[in-house]
């Protein structure tokens, strides 16, 4: 017997779902429910959605960044965020999710999918420490 990935899992999911109404939803997913606990897979079904939402993600033109700052931001600059990482990312809709995060001196980290971009104060000062010391060695 083959074994199941979760991702396979979740494009099956998303194949079984586009599409459908909402009482033919509630059925499809009652039947996920009982695939995934016949097969004793229900302990994967975190990543199962975590893949679900990335393949509707992209199906869907969209990406979710999560976005750590010391203090909440303003809409001027989720403004920015948005407009910059729509060029970047060739999306047609930016989620952002916004968590405060106090150990950050200052600043803001991003992260998309795989990728980190740190714009924190602590990283500028460990760039420029860097710099600092290649220069003078």
């Amino acid at each position: 017997m083959a074994t199941l990935s979760n991702n396979d899992i979740a494009r099956a999911i998303y194949g079984a779902t586009k599409d459908k109404n909402k009482e033919e939803l509630s059925l499809v997913f009652t039947k996920v429910a009982e695939f995934l606990d016949r097969r004793r897979l229900l302990s994967r079904a975190p990543d199962i959605l975590k893949k679900l939402n990335e393949i509707i993600n992209k199906d869907e033109s969209r990406i979710e960044v999560k976005v750590l700052s010391a203090k909440k931001i303003s809409e001027k600059i989720k403004s920015e965020l948005v407009q910059n990482l729509s060029k970047r990312y060739k999306v047609k809709e930016i989620v952002l999710l916004e968590k405060i995060d106090e150990k950050l001196l200052g600043g803001i980290r991003l992260e998309i999918n795989d990728e980190v971009i740190d714009l924190t104060v602590k990283k500028k000062i460990s760039k420029l420490q860097e710099h600092l010391i290649k220069k003078y060695e």
